[in-house]
C-alpha cells in the first residue's frame, strides 16, 4: 500500500473550477485501487505552527501500489478534464509515504 499526501495550492478565484475538477477525479481512484482517506480544507485558526504556506485543501489517499496511481493519472476521463486542474491550481506538494 502506498500513502500520498498532497498540499494544495490554488489560484485565487479560482475555487469552483477546483471543485469541479475534484468533482470528476475523485471517484475514479476507486477504479484504480484507490480510496480518498481524507480530504481538509484547514482553517488559519486551526493551524498550531507553520514555516510554509497554508494550503487550500490536504488530501490523503492511498492506493495498492505505484502502478495503480499511475494508471489513475493516465485514465482517460480524467485527462479530458485536465484543462480545469491546470486553470486552478497553482502548485502542489506531493508526499509519497508508506505506512509504518
Amino acid at each position: 500500500m502506498i500513502y500520498l499526501t498532497q498540499l494544495i495550492y490554488i489560484k485565487e478565484g479560482q475555487e469552483n473550477t477546483f471543485h469541479q475538477f475534484e468533482a470528476i477525479a475523485i471517484p475514479i481512484i476507486s477504479k484504480y485501487n484507490g480510496r480518498l482517506l481524507l480530504r481538509i480544507r484547514p482553517a488559519s485558526d486551526e493551524i498550531i505552527e507553520k514555516n510554509i504556506e497554508s494550503p487550500y485543501e490536504v488530501h490523503l489517499v492511498e492506493f495498492q501500489k505505484d502502478s495503480d496511481f499511475e494508471s489513475f493519472k493516465l485514465d482517460e476521463e480524467r485527462k479530458r478534464f485536465l484543462h480545469l486542474k491546470e486553470q486552478s491550481i497553482r502548485s502542489v506538494l506531493l508526499i509519497k509515504g508508506t505506512q509504518v
